[in-house]
């Protein structure tokens, strides 16, 4: 059985990237989100397994201790984390295994899973960034000012990912990050095997 790969997602708050994850999860029936551990405690509506994986500080640190994440972070004195394993067995399972993570927890991915498949999602202007963080709603203008100025702390890290697509419209962008996955599914070394049988293969 083929190896999965591992796809990483980025890009600054209002992009639309839980949109576009939405409608690539649509797309595709081979392409699973990866789920965290984390120490904080379940809120309503969180499910075990599915929102998160919910664990004590001291099982957390121990993992940590193992080196046993890909990524992890502390927020607001609560942890999060992808753990190494649970990747490494979807993906043996011929699974792709998308990361959707802020740019801090990707250059720790880039550094610990160097055959990541990376991509950041733009914005198509910081105008429309901008309108889109305001009509939220659901912030004061002070949260948004602040959001959008770490947005271009986060550009200054796009040129580290492998691909940069811009989402002018949700459903084009999902096509393209899905077809950077087929393209990703056909990488030589990935066919090292079947190369290596076909080169040994005889015809009578």
């Amino acid at each position: 059985m083929k190896q999965g790969r591992l796809i990483l997602l980025s890009a600054p708050s209002g992009t639309g990237k839980g949109t576009v994850v939405a409608q690539l999860m649509r797309m595709r029936t081979d392409l699973d989100l990866s789920i965290s551990w984390t120490t904080r405690a379940p809120r309503p509506g969180d499910v075990e397994g599915e929102t998160y994986f919910f664990k004590s500080e001291d099982t957390f640190q121990a993992l940590i201790d193992q080196g046993g994440f890909i990524e992890f972070a502390g927020v607001y004195g609560k942890h999060y984390g992808t753990p190494r394993a649970y990747v490494r067995q979807q993906l043996a399972r011929g699974r792709h295994v998308l990361l959707e993570i802020d740019t801090q927890g990707a250059l720790q991915v880039m550094r610990n899973e160097p055959e990541v498949v990376s991509v950041f999602l733009l914005p198509p202007s910081m105008q429309e960034l901008h309108r889109r963080l305001s009509g939220r709603g659901t912030e004061s203008p002070e949260k948004v000012a602040q959001r959008f100025a770490f947005a271009y702390e986060e550009l200054k890290q796009a040129e580290k990912y492998r691909y940069c697509i811009i989402n002018d419209d949700v459903a084009s962008a999902a096509r393209k990050v899905s077809a950077i996955i087929d393209a990703a599914d056909c990488e030589a070394p990935l066919l090292r095997g079947h190369i290596q049988q076909l080169q040994e293969e005889t015809v009578l």
